[in-house]
């Protein structure tokens, strides 16, 4: 049998991946003051529907449980932040800085960038509406990019704003009601033909004219230009200078203003964004934005709220294609070998020293050759092995030998575990 479709198996190697990933995640947000938190992984349906309506039922893992109550894997983790924080708003102190790595399950069709569960970092500030609450998300995310290894040459953050769009619909004459079919050809155009997006635009209401202004638009980087609307101009003028804070936290080279960004998700009230590989090969690593009446719908507390998602398929893709994954660390330090059984009592007495020093120490479980034993240490990439016969210990020594520079040396019982850490801790420095 194999895994489900659509769900890892995680070898040592992948594990150790990520565990990388997740090393990153936790220390970039530390720095950021958010602290960790996480919820139940199963959820009462209503909490998705609340958000999103009847239709992500669909997209589910959803069934009804033993208290015929109707309950479903968690999708994503804002709702459940959501009801978390709304439960102790007035005990909160704001700006709630939070990040959670929940693992997510999705029923939809697996292909390239997108399975059927995946692990996410979510970091969300709550409590605050300032721009520079945007700046630290946009930042934030980007510093998880830069902890990698990754530059402004291999990832850009695309940054847009609803009410810039919604401004510059409604400065082109486009009506209110079609502003929904708008966003959603909107947030396909990079990846549809022209003729096709023409189609949907009008289909949606809008004249030849305005479809034509509008797709001309999505290829231009300067808005503000070709729409002279004085409401347009002063909230694309705070865009931009949402932009310049990133900018003055010197990460502006990672930073491009795109109004085609309008995320799928209909709850985002204002910045909006989605953080890229520079080449546009893979789906996005991150998107989030702000996401004002959330906490009010779901718990009816008034927070402002900002946050983003970062997935760990995609970026893993990025990172194996960048040539960033981290090497299969050796599983031990210490290899010990026993020549007779009669060493086996002073081997185990050894292994136990080591192991309470901190060494990561193995040896063979049953009585073999020291030659196999000390092939069972090179599969295992030891870095020295131990060897105690009846010679040695009778001299009270044990034999150490470097299986990397394969050289060997006696000794004293006494000081091996002394000498081991002592050799452990120049290699790790």
């Amino acid at each position: 049998t194999t895994a489900l479709p659509g769900f890892r198996d995680f070898y040592p190697e992948d594990f150790a991946l990520r565990a990388r990933i997740f090393e990153v995640w936790r220390r970039v947000a530390a720095r950021y003051g958010f602290e960790e938190y996480d919820g139940p992984p199963l959820e009462p349906l209503d909490l998705y529907t609340q958000k999103s309506g009847e239709e992500i039922v669909g997209q589910l893992y959803e069934f009804t449980d033993k208290g015929d109550r109707r309950v479903a894997l968690r999708p994503e983790m804002t709702p459940s932040l959501a009801r978390m924080v709304a439960a102790r708003a007035n005990g909160l102190k704001k700006p709630i800085r939070w990040f959670s790595i929940p693992q997510l399950f999705r029923y939809e069709r697996q292909q390239r960038g997108r399975l059927k569960e995946h692990f996410q970092l979510n970091c969300d500030l709550i409590g605050d509406s300032s721009p520079l609450a945007d700046a630290e998300i946009i930042a934030l995310s980007i510093d998880v990019m830069r902890a990698f290894g990754l530059t402004e040459r291999d990832v850009k953050v695309r940054l847009s704003d609803r009410r810039v769009l919604i401004a510059a619909l409604k400065a082109l004459g486009i009506r209110d009601d079609a502003h929904g079919a708008v966003f959603g050809v909107l947030d396909k155009v990079a990846r549809t033909a022209t003729d096709r997006s023409h189609g949907a635009l009008t289909e949606a209401g809008l004249t030849t004219s305005q479809a034509d202004t509008l797709l001309s638009l999505t290829t231009s980087r300067d808005w503000d230009r070709q729409i002279p609307d004085e409401q347009f101009l002063q909230v694309y003028d705070s865009l931009q200078k949402l932009h310049g804070a990133v900018d003055g936290m010197g990460l502006g080279a990672f930073v491009e203003i795109d109004l085609t960004i309008v995320r799928g998700l209909a709850y985002y009230t204002g910045t909006v964004f989605e953080l890229f590989d520079a080449g546009r090969t893979l789906r996005a690593i991150c998107g989030g934005g702000r996401y004002d009446n959330l906490t009010s719908a779901i718990g009816g507390v008034e927070l402002g709220a900002v946050g983003f998602g970062m997935g760990d398929v995609v970026l893993g893709e990025l990172l194996k294609e960048k040539g960033l994954v981290p090497a299969h660390a050796p599983s031990i330090d210490v290899f010990l070998a026993a020549i007779t059984a009669e060493d086996m009592p002073e081997l185990l007495k050894l292994a136990h020293e080591l192991r309470d020093a901190g060494v990561r120490v193995e040896y063979a479980l049953g009585a073999q050759q020291v030659g196999k034993q000390l092939k069972l240490a090179d599969a295992r990439n030891a870095r020295y092995s131990v060897v105690i016969g009846p010679d040695d210990r009778e001299k009270h020594q044990v034999i150490l030998k470097d299986l990397r520079a394969k050289g060997q040396m006696p000794v004293p019982r006494a000081e091996i575990v002394t000498e081991l850490r002592k050799r452990l801790a120049g290699a790790d420095g």
